[in-house]
């Protein structure tokens, strides 16, 4: 199967292998883990490795959401715990599970990015703190800001997974 960084053209191919490069360090930070391990947490912090993933997940979905659909496709706030939930392994999940969904997000994002007719459609935020009133993302911006997010959270695993048995995804 050819993947759409594959055949993606030139800024299309850049953002979507960095995005690439930025998957494979959070995944890889889970290798040869059970799936209590990755539920574990390491550090005073409530994140887990699972947890970190599940957010990633969850993250990107809903900004390619965003890409296709605008502001609507942000939600509303939800409850406290189920916010909260993203972040943890809960009783049932798997790291094989979460992997599996983490894929399939990714496949249906490097397919988005990979066709979309125009990287500069845009879309106004939705109304809250943390965004700049009246501002408008495009695609692109979406997507740097999935890449953004991906590495750092995939720094953040990786300090969990150093806590947890001392491996490093890097050196």
């Amino acid at each position: 199967m050819t993947t759409p960084q594959k055949t993606a053209p030139g800024e299309r191919a850049d953002l979507l292998q960095q995005l690439a490069k930025q998957r494979h360090f959070l995944r890889f930070t889970v290798r040869d883990l059970t799936d209590e391990q990755a539920a574990e947490r390491t550090t005073a912090s409530e994140l887990c490795l699972g947890g970190l993933i599940k957010h990633v997940t969850a993250t990107e979905q809903q900004w390619a959401n965003f890409i296709l659909e605008g502001p609507s496709a942000m939600g509303q706030a939800g409850a406290v715990d189920d916010y909260l939930a993203a972040f943890r392994m809960l009783e049932g999940e798997t790291v094989a599970g979460i992997l599996q969904d983490y894929e399939k997000v990714a496949g249906r994002t490097d397919e988005l990015i990979a066709t979309l007719p125009d990287l500069d459609v845009s879309h106004p935020l939705p109304e809250a703190p943390w965004f700049e009133p009246g501002a408008h993302w495009s695609a692109r911006r979406v997507l740097l800001h999935v890449i953004a997010e991906t590495a750092q959270h995939s720094g953040h695993a990786d300090i969990i997974r150093e806590s947890l048995d001392g491996a490093k995804s890097m050196g």
